[in-house]
């Protein structure tokens, strides 16, 4: 039974990735937007006593394109191919298959979520290397935290599909939560320099605990107790996230 689902995965993930190569402005948004943004939070950081706080400007970049890989490679571009799908009823077709519902997600999810996988960890390399962010501390929770941010990435994708209503508008309807995640989840400005309780509520924010988590992978900044603190309000924003989806989404156009 699990040769069958893998091969049927294999082969919904392998059209998927033919049809995502066929989109240019996606292929451009999901390659370099998350590879060119981080260059731009450069001069936002030098705005901060950054020392004083004993942080690093090259790990707040290195986290910071890690996060931008979770909101452009992976989320945004998988607002758009879910909507794509449904709209040019490919989902409806593949539901009267022997594929089941969590396949075709996953199927569909798979190639992206690679690609957002990759590319971190080419980010990461990247970082390291050219602007000396040094090697991890932590490694096991930056693995953790990449892992957490493309599956909850995935999951929240599938949600803001449900809202969304034609592929055009698939873009203005992911930027909500790209813009409050940038802001308020470590990726534009460092938690750090927050508020004492501005930062406490933006800890709960979906993608905190996983860009967190990304950071201290290479700071060991966390204790067993924060790190498992984060872990859990990753994977219960995950819980959500695939009970709403199970509810909410729609297979079929909106009309």
């Amino acid at each position: 039974m699990n040769t069958v689902v893998t091969a049927r995965l294999r082969a919904l993930s392998r059209a998927e990735l033919l049809l995502f190569g066929r989109n240019r402005s996606a292929v451009l948004t999901a390659l370099l937007v998350p590879l060119a943004l981080p260059v731009t939070v450069r001069p936002t950081l030098d705005q901060f006593d950054l020392k004083g706080k004993g942080l690093n400007v090259g790990t707040l970049m290195l986290t910071a394109a890690i996060g931008f890989s979770f909101l452009f490679a992976v989320y945004s571009s998988l607002v758009g191919a879910f909507v794509a799908r449904r709209e040019e009823l490919v989902l409806k077709r593949l539901r009267t298959g022997e594929l089941s519902d969590a396949e075709i997600l996953t199927g569909t999810a798979l190639p992206t979520v690679c690609l957002g996988l990759a590319q971190a960890l080419l980010l990461a390399v990247g970082c390291t290397v050219l602007l000396d962010a040094g090697a991890p501390r932590a490694p096991y929770l930056t693995l953790l935290g990449l892992l957490l941010g493309l599956l909850l990435s995935a999951a929240l994708a599938a949600l803001t599909s449900a809202l969304t209503r034609t592929t055009e508008s698939a873009q203005v309807t992911a930027l909500p939560l790209v813009f409050v995640s940038m802001l308020g989840s470590g990726i534009l400005v460092p938690a750090d320099v927050l508020p004492h309780r501005v930062a406490a509520v933006c800890e709960l924010l979906p993608l905190s605990p996983a860009v967190r988590l990304v950071r201290a992978g290479w700071t060991g900044e966390l204790s067993a107790g924060q790190a498992l603190g984060a872990v859990l309000t990753a994977l219960a924003w995950t819980v959500v996230a695939v009970f709403a989806v199970r509810r909410w989404f729609r297979w079929e156009p909106r009309r």
